[in-house]
């Protein structure tokens, strides 16, 4: 791509999370021979989230055992890796990066791929208490951890969402108090909806939680400065030795927020606003968590938090960004139309979801045989199929189930390819 001599053409990855690799590893697989700057603000190498809630907080799993590329396997990619590292400004109109470190380091680069994440939202005052914590990060991860080794602790979650639910899970199931607090009577309601949450509150419930609904958390209280419960709106307090804040994340933008923003067209008011090619602005492209881009085969705006869209964005994002560059090696840009996929593990139950669940204005749910744990749910918006759930089904049915929803197709006809599929 450049002249013997001549100084390597530059791509900056920023963020250094799942999306980030795959843009990495994709730029790299798909010929690209200049710089590639990957720059996290953690000092761990790329490490996967999901298992944070799962098995690193219940100590079935060691920090390394999340590690996404080995030393070698990071090697292999030539990276400019700097970690430990923030971008703090980005000028869309000169494609100068500027990191947060010591000599405030100005990268000019062919191009940005954006994937910074997010940042999960927090109480008012609850940053400098002992106890309160998140769960975003390894460190935070292991820090609940090591708070949850001695046996007996009381935890309030805070939040009724995967995140929340699946904390409470290992809480509980390593056997302390826990008390899981929404201000709705379902546990992960909001996306799956009212019947499928109030089923899982149902077991939340039956393996010992308590569940406090309909109230929001207002605060902490605190004494000597450690966590000593949660205070709710009307003013009872949720006695505990932890409080865990599930309570959502807001995109990391902030680095984007500067001068150039507004002159480059940049929307930021839910993430990065980006086309149905992942592109925000010439020269820079968002992917995973932080981006907000046009599915055109949904024909609306998705800004998804899930693991496998983080990789595809990733990838996707690295491919059209190229693409935009030379398009004489790289070829055309694709679109990125993908079928979202999530799961969730609580307790002994596996969930597993295809499409776009949140937001449904019709929902579907039917049990296999007398268990109601084994079920299939199909969700619809404006009179099309969108998404699919399943609980405790084979693999075969959930991908027939998938089938239905891969292109969104109406509601009648959705609706019979659930029953066939479910009496098969």
């Amino acid at each position: 791509m450049s002249a013997p001599g001549t100084p390597r053409p530059r791509i900056a990855v920023v963020g250094a999370a799942a999306a980030g690799l795959a843009a990495a590893e994709g730029l790299r697989r798909l010929g690209w021979d200049g710089e590639i700057t990957l720059i996290g603000d953690e000092p761990h190498p790329p490490y996967d989230r999901p298992p944070l809630s799962k098995h690193v907080l219940s100590g079935a799993w060691e920090p390394e055992r999340t590690a996404l590329r080995d030393a070698d396997r990071l090697a292999e990619l030539d990276l400019d890796l700097r970690l430990g590292t923030r971008a703090v400004a980005y000028d869309p109109a000169r494609r100068a990066l500027t990191l947060g470190d010591a000599g405030r380091t100005v990268l000019r680069c062919a191009g940005v791929i954006a994937a910074t994440g997010v940042v999960p939202r927090t109480l008012p005052g609850g940053d400098a208490v002992e106890g309160v914590h998140v769960l975003r990060t390894l460190d935070d991860a292991l820090a609940l951890r090591r708070r949850l080794a001695t046996p007996g602790r009381r935890l309030a979650v805070v939040g009724g969402g995967v995140l929340g639910a699946e904390a409470a899970a290992v809480a509980r199931a390593l056997g302390h108090q826990v008390t899981l607090i929404g201000t709705e009577d379902t546990v992960m309601g909001r996306v799956l909806g009212p019947e499928v949450g109030r089923l899982l509150a149902d077991v939340h419930r039956a393996h010992g939680v308590t569940l406090r609904s309909g109230q929001a958390v207002t605060g902490i209280r605190a004494e000597a400065g450690r966590a000593t419960g949660a205070v709710l709106a009307d003013g009872t307090v949720v006695e505990a030795d932890d409080v865990l804040l599930a309570v959502g994340s807001v995109p990391a933008v902030g680095w984007l927020r500067g001068p150039g923003a507004e002159a480059a067209g940049l929307d930021l008011s839910d993430g990065l606003r980006c086309d149905e090619f992942c592109a925000a602005a010439p020269g820079l492209y968002g992917a995973g968590d932080v981006a907000r881009w046009y599915h055109p085969g949904l024909g609306r705006e998705l800004r998804i938090e899930h693991r496998m869209n983080a990789s595809e964005q990733g990838l996707a994002a690295a491919r059209n960004l190229l693409a935009e560059l030379d398009p004489e090696r790289f070829g055309e840009r694709r679109p990125f139309t993908p079928v979202p996929y999530f799961w969730s593990d609580q307790y002994d139950l596996k969930l597993q979801a295809h499409g776009v669940l949140a937001g449904a204005d019709r929902i579907e749910v039917r049990t296999l045989g007398k268990d109601p744990l084994r079920l299939a749910a199909l969700y619809g918006t404006a009179g099309r199929a969108t998404g699919i759930l399943t609980i405790g089904l084979p693999p075969r049915q959930t991908r027939s189930l998938r089938a239905l929803i891969a292109t969104p197709v109406p509601w009648p006809e959705a609706i019979t390819g659930l029953t066939e599929t479910v009496e098969a």
